[in-house]
């Protein structure tokens, strides 16, 4: 069964961020709230949580997995990022947007499309992930919490916990979150092309 946490959304009680952190930290799958949608969220170097998101949402080796950040100067580490891009992504951030660039050698392999060699990362605007991220020390491996054949995200933590209670380890609760995902713009190119219009302005990128 999942542990259910109840987490202020503006004083995040650090009992219970720690509890998520640990779990995450030894392996364990959680899902989380933040600033677009409903996220499932696991340690970077987990090859067995990154296997569970894959059978929750049934999804192929081309999909795009998500590096959670902190700032900036952690995302920097993971993916190639040159100055006009910099410019465009710091315009807009913290906030609803994922963003694809090329990965640096820091990102496992496993979570690399496979052809283009690249990853999402985004750093969120939540009060909540910024404090697990701050405790974990590193991005937290993300996707969309969205189950196969379902058109919406789940936004309810207690939903979550009553669907998914056998398959995550812990659900973060904070109250309302919101029902769209993020707007994903893929800079590999060096040139910015939405590949999903969402909770951000697309229009920046247009």
């Amino acid at each position: 069964m999942a542990r259910y946490l109840d987490v202020h959304p503006d004083n995040p009680q650090a009992r219970l961020i720690n509890q998520a952190v640990d779990i995450v930290r030894s392996g364990g799958l959680i899902a989380y709230p933040t600033d677009s949608c409903y996220a499932l969220g696991a340690q970077l170097g987990s090859k067995e949580a990154l296997e569970r998101i894959r059978a929750i949402r049934h999804l192929d080796d081309k999909h795009h997995f998500t590096l959670v950040c902190k700032d900036f100067a952690q995302l920097g580490q993971f993916v190639e990022i040159n100055n006009t891009v910099f410019r465009s992504i710091k315009a807009v951030t913290p906030g609803s947007y994922t963003f694809i660039l090329p990965a640096t050698k820091e990102v496992p392999r496993r979570l690399l499309h496979p052809k283009k060699k690249t990853v999402g990362v985004r750093i969120p605007d939540h009060v909540v992930v910024q404090a697990l991220l701050a405790e974990l020390g590193e991005p937290l491996l993300s996707s969309t919490l969205l189950l196969p054949d379902e058109e919406e995200p789940l936004t309810q933590g207690w939903e979550i916990k009553e669907r998914l209670d056998h398959v995550v380890d812990a659900v973060i609760d904070s109250g309302d979150c919101g029902a769209e995902p993020t707007t994903v713009v893929d800079f590999s190119s060096g040139v910015a092309e939405i590949v999903r219009r969402g909770m951000g302005d697309p229009s920046r990128f247009e």
